[in-house]
This record gives C-alpha cells, sequence and structure tokens, in this order.
C-alpha cells in the first residue's frame, strides 16, 4: 500500500530507541526523509545508520529553546514537515508519597513540553500550508491510571487533552493531530527494567513477565509485551490516514475495557 511518504519529512522527536525508533524506521521503510533527535552523538549515529540511508539526526535536547529551536531548523533544511511524531517521554516506578515537586516538574518537561516546543512552530507552517500531520504518543496509563507510575500517568492525560486542543485549532484545514496509545512494549527500556526484576528476585525473565500480566495486567487480551514495529505500522497509517483528526487510536492489547 502507497502512504504517499516517498521524500516527504517526518521528525520523530526521540527516535533512535524503543517506539520511536520503530517508528522512525517505519516512516522510512515508506520512502520518506526521517529526522530524529537526542543527546548523545554516537546513540544517533547509530540509530540513523541502522534505519537507512534517509534517516538523519541531530543532536537537540527539547527540554530546551534552544535545541527545540535546532531540530526545528534542521528538519526544515530537508523541506517542509509533513509528519511531526511526539514521541519522548521517561517512565519510572515510584510511589506517589515520594515524588517531590522538582520530579513533577521534570516529567511534565520531558512528557507534556517537549511536545508543545517543537508542536508550535510545526503546526504553525502546516496550518500555513493547509497540510500535515501532527501525532503524540501517549500511553494506556493515560487511561487506565497507574498508582505506582501516578506521574508518568498524569503527563500522558495530560497529551490527551493537548492533542484535542490541537486538533480543534485544524477545523476545516488537511492538517490533523491525533494521539496514539500504546500498551506495554517490549522496548530495551521496559525488558532491561523487567530483566533487573528478574535478577533480584532470582527467577526467570519469563516467570516475571507471567506474574506481571497476572498481577498488574489481568485485564490485558494478549496478555504479553508489544513488538514495537507493530507500532511503527500503526502509526505510519494514523498519520496518514485523512479521515482521523482528533482521535485517540489505542493500541493496548485490550487492557483498557471499553469499546471506544
Amino acid at each position: 500500500m502507497d502512504f504517499g511518504l516517498d521524500g516527504k519529512v517526518v521528525v520523530v522527536t526521540g527516535g533512535s530507541s524503543g517506539i520511536g525508533f520503530a517508528t522512525a524506521k517505519s516512516f522510512h521503510d515508506e520512502g520518506a526523509i526521517v529526522v530524529i533527535n537526542g543527546r548523545d552523538e554516537a546513540k544517533l549515529a547509530a540509530a540513523t545508520a541502522e534505519i537507512g540511508p534517509r534517516a538523519k539526526g541531530v543532536v537537540a535536547d527539547l527540554t530546551t529553546a534552544e535545541g527545540t529551536q535546532a531540530l526545528h531548523a534542521f528538519a526544515e533544511g530537508f523541506g517542509p514537515v509533513a509528519v511531526l511524531v511526539n514521541n519522548i517521554g521517561r517512565f519510572d516506578v515510584e510511589e506517589f508519597q515520594s515524588i517531590s515537586d522538582e520530579r513533577w516538574h521534570e516529567y511534565f518537561d520531558i512528557n507534556v513540553m517537549t511536545g508543545i516546543r517543537i508542536t508550535r512552530p510545526v503546526l504553525k507552517s502546516m496550518l500555513e500550508r493547509d497540510a500535515g500531520s501532527v501525532i503524540f504518543i501517549a500511553s494506556e496509563a493515560a487511561i487506565r491510571s497507574i498508582p505506582f507510575m501516578v506521574h508518568y500517568s498524569v503527563t500522558k492525560t495530560a497529551q490527551l487533552g493537548l492533542s484535542r486542543a490541537l486538533a480543534e485549532m485544524t477545523r476545516g484545514t488537511n492538517v490533523r493531530v491525533n494521539t496514539y496509545l500504546p500498551g506495554p512494549t517490549a522496548t530495551q527500556s521496559v525488558r532491561d527494567y523487567f530483566e533487573e526484576i528478574a535478577t533480584e528476585r532470582g527467577v526467570s525473565f519469563d516467570e516475571v513477565m507471567k506474574g506481571f500480566f497476572e498481577n498488574d495486567q489481568p485485564g490485558s487480551l494478549i496478555q504479553r509485551l508489544i513488538d514495537p514495529e507493530m507500532h511503527g505500522r500503526a502509526i505510519v497509517q494514523l498519520a496518514t490516514n485523512t479521515a482521523m483528526n482528533g482521535t485517540t487510536q489505542r493500541a493496548d492489547g485490550g487492557a483498557i475495557h471499553s469499546i471506544l
């Protein structure tokens, strides 16, 4: 299927690993020029080499105005940004009472403000050109709030409100803004987290995963971690489906018990 992405510029923030990397690879495989950012030059170089010849990387920290400007200018050097995927995010398991004010601000800056900063100039240009697609990568935790990751859940819920509000600004145009909700995914960081638990308990990785889905995610219908490549493919479809605007697409493995 031709998604019409040949030669189009696609920005995937934090695209050097995890869901971001899988998404960048999927867009590249469809013919796009893919721009990713990060703070580690060596990691960026390795990621772009693996993604392919049309992958471009720039060292840019989106928690700063300067980093945001650097990414935007670098991407525009290849042409107008056709698709922006706001993928940057972090997660930690922490008890609510121990999360400081500074930690809350850190989470909002990374999980919410990075997307706001880069979307400002990109969305402005898209509206002026009357073309473009913006996607925020949230999480099933935005709906199924997780008490031992409350700061993560709250910031992911904030992304839903942000995305819908920006979509309202596109009324009657050919610009769209949507959100994507992945469930527990087999990224390296997630695997490392569960591997650490397995080592601490002296059990196998598979045993830890079995316990996780039995005790923490019993509502999951697939009862397994999701392959990041599945998200990459779905995000390409969401970015190019002109019937979808102001929506939230779920890919949570059935963990959210709702028909909508």
